[in-house]
C-alpha cells in the first residue's frame, strides 16, 4: 500500500499512531474488485442474450470493474458486440451512449430516474439482488426500461481477519461507498462494519471525511487512489 500524508512518510506514521477512525471504500478493498456477471433479468417481453449483447456493446470501452464482468459475461454466452457511439460516463450514476442507432442506458436507479425511464416494474427483483450483496444496474433503450444486470464481488479472505484485528486495537469502521443502500448493508453487515453510508456521489466523499475531522476524529482513509482521491487527500492519512 502506498501511503500518503502532508508530510513525508515518518511523519504519516506519527499521525497513523493517532487515529481513532478508518474509512474504508468496498470495491477492491473490502471486496477482490474483480466482479463478475451474476444474472441478466429482461423485463416483460425481452431477450436475455439482446440485453447482454447492448449492454457490453456499451460497456466495451470503458475500463471500469464492472464494465469488464459485463463484456466477459457476453464473452463467455459467444454473443457478437458492436461500437458504441457518443459514449459518456456520468459518475456516480452509469454510462450512456449509441448502439446500432439505438440511445442505451445503463447505469443506477438515479440514473433511469433523471431521463425518465423509473425501474419499478423491476424494483422488486433488484432489492432481492442487493440483499444478496450484488450490484445492479438497469438497462434503458430508447427510452425505455428493458431489463437489469446484477454482478457479484466477493469478499476478500484476509477481510474479515483484518476488521477483527483493527476492532480488537479499538478502531471505529466506517464503509463508504456510492453503492445501493441494500448491497452495502448486505457487505457491511457480513463484515461487522460499525458504520455504512453508501450512495454517496464521488464528490461527497471528499467532504465526509472533511466533517469528520471537524467533528475532532484522527481519520485514516483506505480506497483506490483513482476513485477516491479527494477523500484520500482529505483525510489525515490517505491508503491508497
Amino acid at each position: 500500500a502506498a501511503i500518503v500524508a502532508s508530510g513525508l512518510l515518518p511523519g504519516a506514521l506519527e499521525i497513523m499512531e493517532k487515529v481513532d477512525l478508518l474509512i474504508v471504500d468496498k470495491t477492491g478493498t473490502l471486496t477482490e474488485g474483480k466482479p463478475k456477471l451474476a444474472s441478466v433479468t429482461p423485463a416483460a417481453g425481452q431477450d436475455e442474450n439482446e440485453l447482454l449483447r447492448l449492454a457490453a456493446s456499451l460497456e466495451r470501452g470503458s475500463e471500469h470493474p464492472l464494465a469488464a464482468a459485463i463484456v466477459a459475461g457476453a464473452a463467455e454466452r459467444q454473443l457478437e458486440l458492436e461500437s458504441a457511439h457518443d459514449f459518456a460516463a456520468i459518475p456516480g450514476r452509469g454510462v450512456t451512449g449509441v448502439v446500432s442507432g439505438r440511445k442505451v442506458l445503463l447505469g443506477n436507479q438515479r440514473l433511469m430516474d433523471e431521463q425518465g425511464t423509473p425501474p419499478e416494474r423491476l424494483a422488486p427483483r433488484a432489492e432481492a439482488l442487493r440483499r444478496q450483496g450484488a450490484g445492479v444496474m438497469f438497462l434503458a433503450v430508447d427510452g425505455c426500461l428493458v431489463g437489469l444486470l446484477a454482478v457479484q464481488d466477493p469478499v476478500k479472505a484476509s477481510a474479515p481477519e483484518a476488521i477483527r484485528m483493527l476492532h480488537e486495537d479499538g478502531m471505529r469502521i466506517v464503509m463508504l461507498t456510492g453503492d445501493h443502500r441494500a448491497t452495502a448493508d448486505a457487505i457491511g453487515r457480513e463484515l461487522g462494519i460499525d458504520q455504512i453510508e453508501a450512495e454517496v456521489l464521488p464528490q461527497g466523499k471528499g467532504e465526509f471525511v472533511k466533517r469528520l475531522r471537524a467533528e475532532g476524529h484522527v481519520v485514516s482513509m483506505a480506497g483506490d487512489g483513482l476513485n477516491y482521491a479527494p477523500a484520500l487527500a482529505m483525510a489525515d492519512v490517505g491508503i491508497a
